[in-house]
């Protein structure tokens, strides 16, 4: 056999995400390119490591060991370029974060010096509902999760990054930017929602009931991308976090309403396992955030004041 660590790489990615054109995007490799990989690799073994159904492909039982062993590998040699650039003094090694999926707004900007001043890190970041991220936090498989509301079942310790504010918004023709709504209006319009799971969905919910208002009309949309384009297409009204909102407020595609007991105010914040032994990475960023969070916030989120 006669293998390379690209082949490897190539494979483990497709067995993740069973898709040679997902594998091909993620590794910023063209489809053609990804696919002559995957057949010099499995020209190298008597037993199929992957088989295609319909249009869907499905990775063997055999692929599936294999792709096991190739992730072993790869950690591996990631393990030796982490300790040679350790030796040289450079700070080096994986950092594994979870962010719910309004978080995508928020965490890139507590990032990215971090990353460009410490260029031996390796990033891993899975954005997710709250459920899932929780779930992977539990589990110890990562360093840090970016939430907006805690858990009451893990003992934690946290690190406030900045407020996250939930005001209930409209498309832009509404003519009720001026007026208070009121709960029964509310109860007679229809009412979009995030997905079971979804943190900002669990608030809604909470908000409603503390004012008695049921929805004459539920729609369930699985992203708040996806509940941004309803609000602006005129589908509906929803209660949604402002930071997601910047670009749409400026250009007046949706408006904030006035409500009572809104804006729902709770923080973001950076959370991590009571007692975790941090590695060398993990604990370098959360000592950067201590020490930029205010700067951090000045520069990138300082509209968020004018709401």
């Amino acid at each position: 056999m006669n293998f390379t660590l690209h082949q490897l790489q190539i494979f483990l990615k497709i067995t993740q995400t069973k898709s040679i054109t997902k594998a091909a995007e993620e590794l910023f490799l063209t489809q053609p390119a990804v696919s002559i990989q995957l057949k010099n690799f499995q020209d190298q073994f008597d037993i199929p490591l992957t088989e295609v159904i319909g249009r869907q492909l499905y990775v063997t039982d055999f692929g599936k060991e294999i792709a096991l062993a190739a992730q072993k590998i790869i950690d591996e040699v990631n393990a030796v370029n982490y300790k040679t650039m350790a030796y040289k003094g450079i700070l080096s090694g994986k950092l594994k974060l979870s962010v719910v999926s309004t978080g995508k707004y928020v965490i890139p900007y507590f990032l990215a010096d971090f990353m460009k001043m410490n260029n031996g890190i390796e990033l891993e970041m899975d954005v997710n509902n709250k459920t899932k991220v929780i779930k992977s936090l539990k589990n110890n498989e990562v360093d840090f999760a970016l939430v907006s509301i805690l858990p009451d079942d893990i003992a934690l310790e946290s690190e406030v990054l900045m407020e996250n504010k939930l005001f209930l918004v409209g498309h832009k023709n509404t003519n009720l930017v001026n007026l208070a709504v009121s709960s029964s209006f509310l109860t007679q319009v229809p009412l979009i929602f995030r997905e079971d799971g979804s943190a900002t969905k669990n608030s809604m919910e909470s908000y409603l009931k503390r004012y008695g208002i049921s929805p004459k009309m539920r729609i369930q949309l699985t992203s708040n991308e996806a509940v941004k384009q309803a609000v602006i297409a005129g589908l509906g009204y929803s209660v949604m976090p402002l930071i997601g909102l910047k670009n749409e407020l400026e250009k007046g595609d949706v408006v904030i309403l006035p409500a009572e007991g809104l804006p729902l105010v709770t923080n973001w914040r950076l959370i991590w396992l009571k007692g975790k032994a941090m590695s060398p990475v993990a604990a370098a960023f959360l000592q950067y955030i201590k020490d930029n969070n205010e700067s951090i916030k000045l520069a990138s989120f300082s509209w968020i004041d004018s709401y």
